[in-house]
């Protein structure tokens, strides 16, 4: 019986469930998963032990020969980690998140903004991609746990009493609070104080400028929230025991158990808890529970007062029938040894258990995948073993050691040659047969060839190149085909693991999207830039959305940038101001330079000069002028043309008639009865004399126009000076 207890005390029911599950039945699925669990945490912690070159890697040999055991493993695991790590964090803009309709296109924005703030502020993100990218490579598989965490406080402050009371001088104030308030809303909501809002509000009613004055003081009690955001852990694959049935998909197991270490205190603090009265916290210490893995400073320490004396708390999230309709439905519950302190169903908007999982390497119809360590394992074995029997056959040899003949010297020679001084040597003893020194034995080439034989093969196996050697042109042949056929079957085992890390981290940010609808407060002010924030409404988070990760490396938006670069050198020339701007912007982008970008994306070229629009203007005039000048001047060309085209008919009718002076007599006579030469005389001096009054016009007012805008410039000169 628990000594927490009186007798009559009984634990309280969590839930007015139907159907209820039993402490029994939740303890009961730990129990049938365990031997599954227990045989894939052998597997893990072998290929840790190979990793570290603790445990079950480490050679027993006999006393005095070598125990070394090089770190094959260790070493590609290094050069893995800022490969993994790097996409991720070399952007501030993790997420980018695109509307399935058109109606959810702001909603989309405010997702983004909200998303990518939440991983730069409220989550440790370097901290998190680091300890989730080494869980993947070292141990195969990681397993993070989403939640959200909410907390707040009540403090006393001191808040002014404030009159309103009219005055005529303050409507100029008034005015321009509202001009604020529609011109930048953020800003008037987070700049302007509580009594000016409520001023202009009272004046917008009474139709009367309204002033706040203060008339005292008075102490209220205030609630303000601590911390509300989601969070994410990379658990413990110790302490994580999934379902053994749901083939690979852990959205579709049927339950999770994880086991964290907590206190009373903590528990009280989190408020979701119940019936901590009845824990008995000695007989859940974590010193006495063997089947939670702990690190190695809690193995042996805990504290001794009963509210921070640490504890193993199990936590099921499951499916169960709780109303016994036939159908399950998802729910969460936790226990401390034999008490139940926790059962409610499933609080998160998905409905979904809050883990998710990442293999490094799949395994075919397993939640769980295998590291590079486990393709390492015999490589690093045969690397050892030679190594071993290099330094043991170095280690056995005397080097620097001389031999001398008991005959070669006789005792005062011997003092001198130790000495280092000349001797002499027996007659009959030939010095190069008397004196052997010792040296290091020849290591045969095999050895050599076997550890770069077993290093290459690890290379190709994991696609990972050491840094001294790299792929040459000796390595892969002198063809660069070859080269970078081999570079590009690297990066694509590499961008395969990639994208199973980045698939994870999409399924992460979707949860916290969830959550976010539902548990942000009603609203949150994000900063986009250095000089402006947003505001985000909860209620404008849903809807449909696309999720995609900017992932890249530094390397890769360099290049991106220099190619952006080279297409506004090509075609600057023709391009449209728009597309450069936007370009450019882009470029900044890729440098890392947000605020350059923004700036670049609003920058307005300042409005054009007046005077100098009308010196343009009055240009323009001129030219046309000049070019009607042109054309009256073409027109009396083409007149005088037409002029001499008659006459030249004239003359050829009189030479064709001179052979009959009756004819050309009556010709002239019919002419001149009729009319038609005065006519004709007529129409000709008439076409004559437009075509010279158009010219003059024209030569006057180009004469107007060039004057106007000599004086133009001349004004423009003595403004400059006088500036």
């Amino acid at each position: 019986m628990n000594e927490n207890l009186t007798p009559m005390e009984a634990p309280k029911p969590l839930v007015d469930w139907k159907n209820a599950p039993k402490l029994q039945n939740l303890k009961q699925d730990y129990l049938d998963a365990k031997s599954t669990h227990d045989a894939q945490v052998n597997k893990i912690e072998g290929w840790l032990d190979n990793l570290n070159v603790t445990g079950k890697a480490l050679v027993k040999t006999p006393d005095g020969n070598s125990k070394i055991v090089p770190k094959l493993i260790r070493k590609q695991a290094e050069w893995r980690y800022s490969a993994l790590t790097e996409p991720f964090l070399s952007t501030t803009d993790l997420f980018n998140v695109a509307p399935v309709t058109w109606e959810d296109k702001d909603a989309a924005k405010q997702n983004e903004l909200m998303l990518n703030h939440q991983f730069n502020v409220h989550i440790d993100k370097t901290h998190f991609i680091d300890e989730f990218v080494r869980a993947a490579v070292d141990e195969g598989t990681v397993i993070v746990r989403t939640g959200w965490e909410f907390s707040e406080e009540e403090y006393e402050e001191e808040v002014p009493v404030v009159q309103f009371q009219p005055n005529e001088a303050f409507g100029e104030t008034l005015q321009q609070i509202q001009q604020l308030q529609v011109e930048n809303p953020t800003r008037f909501d987070i700049d302007v104080p509580d009594e000016l809002k409520q001023a202009l509000e009272i004046s917008m009613q009474q139709g009367f400028p309204m002033e706040p004055v203060v008339v005292g003081s008075e102490v209220q009690t205030k609630v303000k929230t601590v911390y509300n955001r989601p969070t994410l852990s990379v658990c413990d694959f110790r302490n994580v025991i999934i379902d053994p049935t749901c083939y690979g998909d852990i959205d579709k197991a049927s339950f999770v158990i994880y086991s964290f270490e907590s206190s009373l205190s903590e528990l009280e603090k989190d408020g979701r808890y119940k019936n901590l009265n009845m824990v008995n916290v000695d007989t859940s210490s974590i010193l006495g529970m063997p089947d939670h893995a702990t690190t190695d400073g809690s193995k042996n320490f805990n504290f001794s007062d009963k509210p921070r004396k640490k504890f193993v708390v199990y936590e099921y999230w499951g499916y169960w029938d709780i109303d016994g309709s036939g159908i399950v439905k998802p729910f969460v519950a936790s226990w401390v040894g034999d008490t139940l302190i926790r059962m409610e169903e499933n609080p998160f908007p998905d409905k979904k258990i809050p883990f998710v999982v990442c293999s490094y390497l799949p395994v075919k119809r397993s939640v769980y995948g295998e590291p590079d360590g486990s393709l390492l394992e015999d490589n690093q074995k045969v690397i050892g073993a030679v190594t071993r029997g290099m330094i043991d056959i170095l280690g056995k040899s005397a080097n620097g050691q001389t031999g001398i003949r008991k005959d070669m010297l006789d005792a005062t020679n011997r003092r001198k040659f130790e000495k280092g001084m000349d001797y002499e040597f027996n007659p009959g003893v030939d010095p190069r047969v008397g004196v052997f020194m010792h040296t290091y034995p020849e290591i045969p080439n095999s050895a050599q060839f076997m550890l770069q034989l077993q290093n290459m093969e690890a290379e190709s196996l994991t696609g990972v190149k050491s840094f001294t050697q790299g792929v040459s042109g000796q390595s892969l042949g002198q063809v660069a085909v070859g080269v970078r056929g081999a570079l590009d079957a690297a990066s694509k085992r590499e961008l395969g693991i990639l994208r199973r890390l980045s698939n994870v981290i999409l399924k992460i940010g979707r949860k916290i999207i969830s959550m976010n609808s539902e548990f942000l407060s009603d609203e949150e002010v994000v900063r986009v830039t250095n000089e402006e924030f947003v505001k985000i409404d909860r209620k404008d988070l849903a809807g449909n959305f696309d999720i995609r990760l900017s992932i890249s490396t530094a390397e890769e938006d360099n290049a991106k940038a220099e190619e952006l670069a080279f297409m506004l050198q090509t075609g600057a020339s023709s391009a449209d101001p728009g597309e450069v701007r936007m370009i450019r912007a882009e470029i900044a982008r890729l440098r890392k330079m947000p605020d350059l970008a923004k700036k670049i994306e609003s920058y307005q070229p300042p409005p054009p000069d007046p005077i100098q629009q009308q010196l343009q203007q009055l240009e323009l005039a001129k030219l046309e002028a000049e070019v009607a000048l042109l054309q009256a001047k073409v027109a009396n060309e083409q007149a005088t043309a037409q002029l001499n085209e008659t006459k030249i008919g004239t003359e050829q009718a009189k030479a064709a008639n001179l052979s009959s002076d009756t004819d050309i007599k009556n010709l002239d006579f019919v002419e001149q009865e009729s009319g038609v030469k005065q006519e004709r005389a007529k129409e000709l001096h008439g076409e004559q004399a437009r075509s010279q009054a158009q010219l003059k016009l024209l030569d006057r007012q180009f004469k107007t126009e060039d004057n106007k805008v000599d004086l133009m410039k001349e004004w423009i000169k003595s403004r400059n000076k006088q500036k």
